[in-house]
């Protein structure tokens, strides 16, 4: 026979219904529990312990290794933003750079303060070459017994490439195969070049994956992606190996603030500091992977050294993997720039039209960077923020 046992009906003691089973303090403790496991593992804002950045175990490895063995490297662009920090990185490792610019948007005191910065002996490593990557002779004389190069020489940004696509074009596409032959030629063991996540273009789907782009927006865009193409045919046709690094709005010390196509951290950080007025271009909710620029020299240094054959050929996203609005961007630049000027507290942004070309919202999945090259981050935007705000009231402020 079977014996069907019902539990007791639920007692109204007036103001809630319970169960007064032998089981009753279980459901509490199972809803302490619950919260629990809400709030510890699910993750920013819901996390509330603030997670720290690893170092790259591959990164520490490498810096040590180049300490000890030194290797020739060029260096294009080697003046700008980008290409001054990889300088002193790598002086600051022992190593011998040949660096070419022409200084259109690279600047002499950049080299400076490289030089300031290092000792009279790793500053001796250094070889400027004072040309153009769309001379072919200069290029040759670049890549001539170099080991490794990193090619960061290109005319960047998409304003300037929608009202002149024909100088970002030579530039960009030409220059880029100039250094290719060249360095191909001269028999270099790794073409690290510069590419960009423009070349996700209007494809809306986030996080941005290296597999899967859109239409370019822009011709700054269609020429960062001409250079991926040319690169994986380089591959292809003549064995030659090569790593694309997809840069998301890179940023840091020696980025100029100067001029119609200035970046937008160094721009407003010395507009609110001059108390002049700061624009932002549509609604400010567009959102953008901030990335501090010793990431992207560690990218760099992984790409051009790494012994896993798997990862030769390829793009990668280097970036942090985390959004910021530029509503947000902004209130973090005016909330450091507070100690030197109490007055910007009441200080708003001024808003205009969107602008042509941009792409709305941008984020990237660094996953494979992370697999294949053991890229990690050290820095995440705030952390950034924070050491190069010294940098930008000293140099861009004056």
């Amino acid at each position: 026979m079977t014996v069907t046992r019902h539990s007791p009906p639920p007692i109204n003691t007036g103001q809630q219904f319970y169960i007064p089973t032998p089981w009753e303090g279980v459901y509490k403790y199972k809803i302490v529990f619950y919260v629990f496991l809400f709030f510890r593992v699910l993750p920013w804002p819901f996390n509330f312990e603030v997670e720290t950045m690893k170092t790259s175990p591959q990164y520490t490895t490498l810096k040590q290794r180049l300490l000890n063995t030194p290797y020739t490297w060029t260096v294009t662009g080697v003046a700008g933003f980008i290409g001054s920090n990889l300088l002193e990185a790598l002086l600051k490792h022992n190593q011998t750079v040949v660096g070419l610019d022409n200084f259109s948007t690279g600047h002499q005191h950049n080299l400076e303060q490289v030089k300031g910065s290092v000792s009279a002996e790793q500053w001796s490593r250094f070889r400027m070459i004072e040309g153009d990557i769309r001379d072919l002779k200069d290029c040759r004389d670049a890549c001539a017994d170099v080991d490794y190069v990193l090619h960061q020489a290109a005319l960047g940004s998409v304003p300037r490439s929608i009202e002149d696509p024909l100088r970002t074009n030579d530039s960009n596409i030409n220059g880029f195969l100039n250094m290719l032959v060249c360095a191909r030629d001269a028999g270099v063991k790794r073409f690290v070049y510069a590419a960009s996540s423009s070349t996700y273009g209007d494809h809306p789907g986030l996080p941005k994956v290296e597999e899967v782009i859109g239409k370019p927006l822009s011709p700054y865009a269609v020429t960062k992606y001409v250079n991926e193409l040319y690169a994986d045919v380089f591959a292809r046709c003549y064995d030659f190996k090569t790593i694309g690094l997809r840069y998301f709005n890179i940023f840091g010390p020696r980025q100029d603030p100067e001029g119609a196509y200035a970046a937008v951290i160094p721009k407003w950080t010395a507009s609110l500091f001059r108390e002049e007025p700061v624009y932002i271009n549509g609604d400010g909710e567009t959102s953008r992977d901030f990335c501090f620029i010793d990431n992207a020299v560690q990218a760099n240094l992984l790409a051009a050294t790494t012994e896993n054959e798997n990862a030769l050929n390829q793009v990668y996203n280097i970036a942090v993997g985390e959004q910021t609005t530029l509503n947000q961007l902004y209130q973090k630049i005016k909330t450091l720039l507070l100690d030197y000027k109490p007055q910007l507290t009441d200080t708003e942004p001024r808003y205009r039209d969107f602008r042509h070309g941009d792409v709305r919202h941008s984020l990237a999945d660094i996953s494979k960077a992370q697999r294949l090259l053991g890229y990690m981050p050290t820095h995440r935007i705030d952390d950034g923020l924070t050491q190069a705000m010294s940098w930008y009231t000293s140099n861009i402020i004056g």
